[in-house]
């Protein structure tokens, strides 16, 4: 088994299933974590970052759904490929309308922030 390194920040506004998600993804899309390599049991990781158990469940729950690992009984939570930087973008952008729109925000609003966002980013990358 890899040695799967996460940190959870308690105190940051993102959920902590989702901060576990997102690192994971980034370890499989990097190739840090490989098909193949079994994740710690949810008991262990919960353990180790101080977590409820089913906190971490639902991480690896939504990394299932996602495709990018596979939960079976004796074999555990194993990787079973690799994540494209398109699928993780995909994913974060789902993510992304998700928030907007249950906060309230239009179609075009949201997309007004992006576009905003993108601007923004560009700038500070030149």
């Amino acid at each position: 088994m890899t040695e799967l390194r996460v940190l959870v920040d308690t105190a940051c506004a993102v959920p902590a299933y989702e901060q576990i998600r997102e690192q994971v993804t980034v370890l499989v899309t990097t190739g840090a974590l490989r098909e193949g390599d079994r994740l710690p049991a949810a008991r262990a990781l919960a353990a180790d970052l101080g977590l409820a158990v089913g906190t971490v469940q639902r991480a690896y729950r939504e990394l299932e759904l996602a495709g990018t690992v596979t939960s079976r009984r004796r074999t555990g939570t194993v990787v079973t490929a690799g994540v494209t930087v398109e699928e993780d973008v995909r994913w974060a952008a789902e993510g992304f309308v998700e928030r907007a729109l249950s906060s309230g925000l239009s179609p075009d609003q949201a997309l007004d922030v992006v576009r905003a966002a993108l601007v923004s980013v560009g700038r500070s990358r030149t």
